[in-house]
């Protein structure tokens, strides 16, 4: 009888070491899924990450897809008159000189319109409600109502071109309002 009960205990024994075999292998198994679904997270957050990036730069690539640089500003040969030379910035995409506006702010009052109610011309060639391309130099002649030359006055003149690329400059009018001096 001794003998029968050493062998039951050894029996249980044994079935106790199953028992955790098969409680290791659920807990194997629930840290793999647990493991599966933190990847997926990770996965979907840095997709998601990406297309925010993305989309980021191709806003900003489109802000500053058109650009127009002041090359100078002068006074014209009216006594309202600008004659501003400018360029694209580099890497800008070309724009139609409908594309692009102008406002001269000062003392409460404003001017505004775009380049094709001015006299744009390339130096050499084109004329108004013309393509404007990158590399290329450009005048124009803009006519402020409001917003004349003044001796010692600073006028802001804003330069807004395609979908968003500003430029922004103060004009800073010396002593001296006469034809040719520079503003800029």
């Amino acid at each position: 009888m001794v003998k029968n009960m050493k062998n039951k205990t050894k029996k249980e024994n044994r079935d106790d070491l199953g028992a955790i075999g098969i409680g290791a292998m659920i807990v194997f198994i629930a840290l793999i899924l647990v493991a599966a679904v933190a990847a997926a997270v990770i996965i979907q957050t840095a997709e998601k990450l990406q297309q925010n990036a993305q989309t980021t730069g191709q806003d900003t690539t489109d802000s500053m897809s058109a650009r127009v640089v002041l090359l100078g500003v002068v006074i014209g040969g009216g006594a309202n008159e600008l004659d501003i030379t400018f360029e694209l910035a580099p890497g800008s995409d070309d724009v139609t000189t409908t594309d692009i506006q102008w406002a001269i702010v000062c003392d409460g009052n404003k001017d505004d319109a775009t380049f094709v109610a001015a006299d744009t011309h390339q130096i050499g060639t084109a004329g108004p409600d013309a393509t404007i391309e990158a590399g290329q130099t450009y005048a124009t002649t803009i006519t402020a109502a409001n917003c004349n030359p003044a001796a010692n006055e600073d006028h802001t003149l804003l330069l807004v071109a395609g979908r968003g690329g500003q430029t922004y400059e103060i004009l800073n009018y010396g002593g001296d309002v006469s034809a040719g001096e520079v503003v800029i």
